[in-house]
């Protein structure tokens, strides 16, 4: 019974503590109104996707998007919108490539290279030489046949792609978060052992499977690939799997393949971009309501559930305060990652730049990312930070009737937020969906904008830009985790 009695009266104060937090109704309004009436969400996004594309950290591209995201900030009248550096490495741009089978018969091949890989030495033609079932001495014994070839390096796809991870916010059940487990291409011989047998054996190209279905492939890629490595090319699973089919029964197919890429030494850092809505209140103004995403995306698609929905709901947040000339008591500050895709480093070199002692970590009043899945804003992860889930608890509340149904006390990892709650700040990541996300948008070529939809971009604005305005006018920062 006294049990009883102590969860009674700890549901009590959390209740209480919920109902005592002020919410900022005329302000509140004020945001709804400007989002809906003058939404430049769907433009922001747009551009992002399908003007300027994919955006792969230290790529030109990255840097065309964020000179244009900083561009936007300075022109809605943030304060001191720039981009700030982090060691990055060698950049790299895909310029083209085609991969056909001539016989036996003709057919296009839906094909993406692993980010950094180098070109091919031209047009490269010829039967395939099938090694995903050969062991390493297998290998070594066929270096008279590898040289100059289009190598299949994988077995056929057996296990596909099939679902997503479990959907958030739909009931008050615990969720499980992050990013599931995916089935990977297999070979007889260890990819890690596998390629470099081929490199040395002079192999022309390898190409490899996807383990998506329905010709959706999904690449990524290493930064530290040597500009020398083996190029590599990953090809929808299902025409793979013709290829491979036919060659384990002797009747090897012949393939065109032509793969141009670009490498961008003059510039090895990416950059994180930054810009203010300062703060008023004398006391406070040093304080920061970060409010952020990331901005890199991998080089398939239009990088558009990952994470241009993100970066356009959060770009049309500060928008909107920004036209409402708000005076918030804290500085509001935007920041676009790069390097996320990578490790979330542009993330992790701001924590280490910017809160390397604890007077600088009491200056972060709370850190707000929109990332993993799409559509409308369900809430925020809580990273087990109960205090912190009661005050957003009553923020969210006047945000229902958009959707937008409950915090989650469990934590999500593989994110922007990540570094800051490894440094004992308080950072959280926004609920989305993951209908599609997993088994069709992320990380692959389908990721492109008809996914999302207007009013589901302005709808996260204005959980992002209620959030922001009311942490930045509360009397207290955001409580740390105990």
């Amino acid at each position: 019974m006294r049990c009883l009695v102590c969860v009674l009266v700890g549901s009590l104060g959390v209740v209480l503590a919920a109902a005592q937090e002020p919410v900022d109704t005329p302000a509140l309004a004020r945001i709804r109104a400007e989002a809906q009436e003058r939404s430049s969400a769907l433009r922001l996004f747009h551009t992002l996707t399908d003007e300027l594309g994919a955006r792969l950290s230290g790529s030109p591209a990255y840097n065309t998007a964020a000179r244009w995201a900083r561009e936007r900030f300075t022109e809605w009248g943030l304060v001191n919108a720039h981009l700030e550096p982090f060691e990055f490495g060698r950049g790299w741009t895909l310029e083209k490539i085609a991969v056909d089978m001539t016989a036996p018969r003709y057919m296009p091949i839906t094909a993406y290279p692993d980010a950094w890989t180098p070109s091919t030495n031209g047009v490269i033609a010829g039967r395939v030489v099938y090694v995903g079932d050969k062991t390493a001495s297998e290998i070594q014994a066929m270096v008279g046949q590898l040289r100059g070839a289009i190598v299949l390096a994988h077995l056929p796809v057996a296990v596909f792609v099939d679902a997503d991870r479990p959907q958030p916010g739909l009931d008050e059940r615990p969720v499980r978060t992050g990013n599931p487990a995916l089935p990977q291409p297999r070979s007889v011989t260890p990819l890690n052992e596998l390629l470099p047998l081929l490199q040395r054996a002079g192999a022309a190209v390898a190409l490899k499977a996807s383990a998506y279905r329905d010709g959706t492939v999904g690449v990524t890629g290493n930064r530290n690939t040597p500009p020398d490595a083996l190029p590599t090319i990953t090809i929808a699973g299902e025409q793979y799997n013709v290829l491979a089919r036919l060659a384990a029964a002797g009747r090897a197919p012949e393939l065109r393949v032509e793969l141009r890429t670009r490498n961008a030494e003059d510039d090895r850092n990416s950059y994180n971009v930054i810009a203010d809505i300062p703060g008023q209140d004398p006391a406070l103004r040093d304080q920061v309501v970060l409010v952020g995403a990331h901005l890199d995306s991998w080089h398939t698609a239009g990088g558009a559930t990952d994470n241009a929905d993100g970066v356009a709901s959060v770009m049309e947040a500060m928008r909107i305060l920004a036209a409402l000339k708000v005076r918030p008591r804290r500085t509001i500050r935007v920041a676009l990652w790069g390097g996320e895709e990578q490790g979330l480093l542009g993330a992790r070199a701001y924590v280490a730049r910017h809160f390397a002692d604890q007077a600088a970590r009491d200056r972060l009043a709370v850190y707000l990312n929109d990332d993993p899945g799409s559509g409308r804003t369900l809430g925020f992860y809580m990273e087990g930070n109960q205090a912190a889930k009661t005050i957003f608890d009553a923020w969210l509340a006047p945000l229902r009737d958009l959707g937008a149904t409950r915090n989650i006390i469990e934590p999500i990892n593989a994110t922007d937020h990540v570094p800051f709650d490894e440094a004992g700040l308080p950072g959280f990541n926004a609920i989305k969906d993951f209908e599609a996300y997993d088994q069709r948008t992320r990380h692959t070529n389908a990721d492109f904008g008809e996914r999302t939809s207007e009013e589901e971009l302005k709808q996260s604005a204005i959980v992002m830009a209620t959030f922001a305005w009311q942490a930045a006018m509360r009397n207290e920062k955001i409580p740390r985790k105990r």
